[in-house]
This record gives structure tokens, C-alpha cells and sequence, in this order.
């Protein structure tokens, strides 16, 4: 039991670690080659913290243990919403921004459900997983362009400012004078190693947890997996937070969640195809649908979500994690 428990505290502590070195390299370099702040916030800097998600996902699909891997994205998915969401909002009130209420709320909700009805009806496999990432290229590129043209700004660019916030030297305007470039690609380099090892630690020790307690990979994918690939998202929300900056959660939240479903989900039926356990597509895909489906219309009213909301939904995660828990 000592060794599960080691195993899954390494591999997290390097998912962070490791994904944090990532992102800076990244960023970085990126940086030192031209590219846009603009871009590199949207892109390098917004999908930096579902980097440990995206990794124990693969890891999980290519060791045989989809309830882990889609676990993972589907649990990653509700723990944003019901756990993060509801703590940043009570620690300080969320503000929600008309830009990412009318396009970026709207994509995570079609997202989801379209995720849940295509693993209803076909295979994970490649050809879902490719129009996913497809969709989530295409969405990347729309934001990019509309976001040149307007001053209005949504959940890509909140979910950068979030990270940023949280590590003043993610900030892509900060960057130009950073580390020279070789420097940078041996930083993400050597981050992209320790996420690479530290997801196969995590499956690893999830994978002997749920067998020596008898609990399946998609519960252990779900709660344990999910909220800690998570920790990330769950520390840029609380630091904006505590920074009474509530206006970057929410877009920090939704990115998230367009990042899991379709660059997690998709990368992961591309390269490790299989079928979404039968337990994720009856209770906790619907589950994940729902509590969207809540988080926006709590966003909707007055476009912010308050104290209450933020109690309702911590609340909405206790019984979650009681329904699906084995008794």
C-alpha cells in the first residue's frame, strides 16, 4: 500500500513540476521566434495546465485502462465545474464576461454533449478522436482571428491570464528577454520527460489502487485521477481568486473544459482507440452534461456566479463523489 501511495504522489508531484517546466520552455521560445503574445496565450499558455490531463489520459489508453483515461477527462470535467468553479466562488464571487458566456459557454455545453452522444453510438477510435481535435483546432483558429479583431476577450485568453497570474513568468509579454532559445527547448524538453514519466507513475499507481481495494479503474479515473490532473486548474482559480480577480475563473473553468473534451478526448481515442466504459456513458457523462448545462445558466443570471451558486455546486460534488463511491 505504501508503494501505490508513493507511486501516485510522484507521478503527480511530476505531472506539476514537469508541466510547469513545459509550459515555461514553451512560451519561451515561442517568444524568442515571433510568435504573437496573443497566440501564445491562447494557446501554449491556455492549454499548459490540462498538460497533466492530456498525458495520463494517453498513458491510460495505451496501458488498456480507458475507464482511467476517459475517467479522467469526463471526472477532470465535472471537478472543474462542481469543485473549482464552486470554491473560487465562494472565496470571491465570479464575474462572467458576455464574450466567453456567448461563445465559450456555449462550445463547452456542445462539447460535451457531443462527446457523450458520438461514444454513445460509435467508437472511440480514430476517426472521433480526429474530428475532436479537429473541432478543437478549428475553434482555437476561430478564437485567434476574433479575438484580433475584437477587444471583447473570452475563456482561452482568461484561462491564460489565470496560469500567468498565478506565475508572473508565464506572462507572454514577459518573455522576450527570458532564457535564450536553446536554453527554452531544453527546459520544455526536460519538462515534457518528467510529465511523460510522471503520467506513467499516476497509472500505474491508480491502476494497482483500484486492484487492491477491489474499485474499478473508471471510479479511481474518476475522482482520484480527475481532481488530481486537476490541481492545476484548481490552483490558478483559487490564486485569482484570493487576487479578487473572479473575472478570469470562469474562463478558466470553460477553457478547461473545451481543452479536456476535445483535445484530451480526441488526442486519446487517436492514439489509443477504444470503447467509453458502459458506466461513464450512463451516469457520469449525463452528470457532466447536467452540471454544464447548470454552470451556464448560473452564469447567465447576472452574469456572475455568487456565494450561493458556489455553495450549490461544492454541494453537487459531495453527492457526486457519494453516488459513484462504492458503499
Amino acid at each position: 500500500m505504501l508503494e501505490i501511495g508513493l507511486l501516485l504522489v510522484v507521478g503527480l508531484a511530476l505531472l506539476m513540476v514537469g508541466g510547469d517546466l513545459l509550459v515555461r520552455g514553451a512560451v519561451q521560445a515561442a517568444a524568442k521566434l515571433g510568435v504573437s503574445p496573443l497566440v501564445i496565450g491562447l494557446t501554449l499558455v491556455g492549454f499548459g495546465t490540462s498538460t497533466p490531463e492530456l498525458v495520463t489520459s494517453v498513458q491510460a489508453g495505451l496501458s488498456g485502462a480507458p475507464g482511467i483515461a476517459y475517467g479522467n477527462v469526463v471526472g477532470s470535467n465535472i471537478a472543474n465545474i462542481l469543485l473549482i468553479a464552486g470554491i473560487s466562488a465562494l472565496l470571491c464571487p465570479i464575474i462572467v464576461a458576455r464574450a466567453a458566456l456567448r461563445r465559450d459557454a456555449v462550445v463547452m455545453l456542445l462539447a460535451a454533449l457531443v462527446f457523450s452522444g458520438l461514444a454513445a453510438v460509435w467508437p472511440m477510435g480514430r476517426l472521433s478522436g480526429a474530428a475532436l481535435v479537429i473541432a478543437m483546432i478549428g475553434y482555437i483558429t476561430f478564437v485567434v482571428r476574433q479575438e484580433r479583431q475584437n477587444a471583447d476577450t473570452g475563456a482561452l485568453h482568461d484561462k491564460g491570464e489565470a496560469l500567468a497570474g498565478a506565475a508572473p513568468g508565464l506572462d507572454p509579454a514577459q518573455t522576450k528577454s527570458g532564457r535564450a532559445l536553446a536554453v527554452s527547448l531544453l527546459l520544455a524538453l526536460g519538462g515534457l520527460v518528467l510529465v511523460v514519466v510522471g503520467g506513467a507513475a499516476l497509472v500505474n499507481g491508480a491502476v494497482a489502487l483500484a486492484r487492491s481495494f477491489e474499485i474499478s479503474e473508471t471510479v479511481i479515473g474518476l475522482t482520484i485521477v480527475a481532481v488530481g490532473t486537476s490541481m492545476p486548474e484548481l490552483v490558478t482559480s483559487v490564486i485569482a481568486a484570493l487576487k479578487r480577480q473572479g473575472d478570469v475563473a470562469f474562463g478558466n473553468v470553460v477553457g478547461s473544459n473545451i481543452y479536456n473534451i476535445l483535445g484530451i478526448g480526441g488526442t486519446t481515442a487517436l492514439i489509443a482507440p477504444s470503447d467509453l466504459p458502459g458506466d461513464i456513458l450512463r451516469l457520469d457523462a449525463p452528470v457532466m452534461i447536467l452540471v454544464s448545462a447548470v454552470f451556464v445558466l448560473f452564469a447567465a443570471t447576472g452574469l456572475r456566479v455568487g456565494r450561493r451558486e458556489g455553495a450549490i455546486l461544492l454541494a453537487g460534488y459531495g453527492l457526486y463523489i457519494w453516488m459513484i463511491w462504492p458503499q
